[in-house]
């Protein structure tokens, strides 16, 4: 009986070497099916993402956790508080929890971005730059062995992410307008760099010096940089252009899809704008004629919450329009993001 339960035991420890052995030898490939699997799960968020906003409520709690758990964690490494064996075990936890909730996050709010960028516009590079955000918290070797190892990625990437998760909660949560939440989201994420970049027990002169020139530069590239940022979660839900206008309706009547030439012509284009409810906003039209800004109206007071989407309409007096005119109506803010445009050309 004895020698039974002494071979079994070998079988066992033997058979959790093998594993062991086995999950060492293959640990890398193993994580980039994870990453996968990540990935995936990723596109399953951006669906609900489309569909609720309710999830960003626990974005307060997700970034908390990122923020504590990271500016902690050197702390916790240190040798005389950890066994040896234990220091890359945990950093492998915390890394693992912390890129979940970056991929929850981030997955949810890109296609928020995505439904206010204007496609072929400069502020669809932001977009571009949250999804790249996205599918890096996904990849587990790049972000377990570069990102979260160097003080100045680490405190960038979390900036980064910090500045998009706000910029999408404020408007939404609380309705704040888009101009005053890029300035909120460039100061927190300014906080939260630093926070990572300078640890609280460092307060000489060279700090306080970096957190300065790192303030003034948050803002100034959100300042000069806003025009680049969608106005998450406003989004043009539809444009008509006319030649007259219902102003009972709030709509053109017999809509144009395009232009004869060598006519007079007052057109009048209409936008519906889809916001929360409660979100206030200023926004004008701009009118172009082959790139050449021709008028631009003055800013509306917007006001969210419409099924059919806030109504805003002007229009522009043409003694002529030349054969092979391209005219273009561009929907902003007040703060200059575009939130849509839209293009009439001259019948050929």
């Amino acid at each position: 009986m004895r020698n039974s339960n002494a071979s079994i035991a070998t079988s066992r420890s033997s058979f959790r070497h093998r594993l062991i052995g086995w999950l060492h030898l293959h640990q890398e490939r193993l994580w980039w099916f994870h990453s996968l699997y990540a990935l995936i799960l990723g596109i399953g968020i951006m669906w609900l993402g489309k569909r609720n906003f309710s999830y960003l409520r626990l974005v307060v709690f997700h970034i908390s956790f990122i923020w504590l758990s990271s500016l902690f964690l050197p702390k916790l490494l240190n040798p005389p508080r950890l066994p040896v064996p234990w220091t890359p075990r945990l950093r492998l936890l915390v890394n693992f929890f912390n890129k979940n909730l970056y991929q929850q996050m981030l997955f949810f709010v890109l296609p928020i971005y995505y439904a206010s960028a204007t496609r072929g516009s400069r502020n669809f590079l932001f977009v571009l730059l949250v999804a790249l955000s996205a599918t890096l918290s996904t990849l587990d070797v790049v972000y377990d062995r570069h990102l979260s190892v160097r003080r100045g990625p680490t405190a960038t990437f979390f900036a980064f992410n910090l500045f998009t998760l706000i910029n999408v909660m404020l408007p939404i949560l609380w309705s704040v307008s888009n101009t005053l939440t890029t300035r909120v989201s460039a100061a927190l994420a300014c906080l939260g760099f630093l926070s990572f970049y300078y640890p609280s027990s460092q307060s000489d002169f060279r700090r306080r010096a970096f957190g300065l020139a790192t303030g003034l530069l948050f803002f100034g590239l959100i300042e000069l940089g806003r025009p680049l940022i969608p106005p998450a979660p406003l989004r043009l839900a539809s444009v008509e252009f006319g030649g007259d206008f219902d102003k009972a309706a709030l709509r053109v009547v017999s809509p144009l899809t395009e232009l004869q030439p060598n006519q007079s012509l007052q057109l009048y284009g209409v936008t519906a704008i889809k916001a929360p409810l409660g979100l206030t906003e200023r926004v004008r039209h701009r009118w172009y004629e082959n790139g050449t800004l021709i008028f631009a109206s003055p800013f509306y007071n917007m006001v969210g919450g419409r099924e059919e989407g806030f109504r805003l309409w002007t229009s522009f007096s043409f003694k002529s329009i030349a054969p092979g005119t391209k005219l273009r109506l561009d929907l902003e803010t007040e703060g200059g993001q575009l939130i849509g445009r839209a293009e009439l050309r001259t019948a050929s």
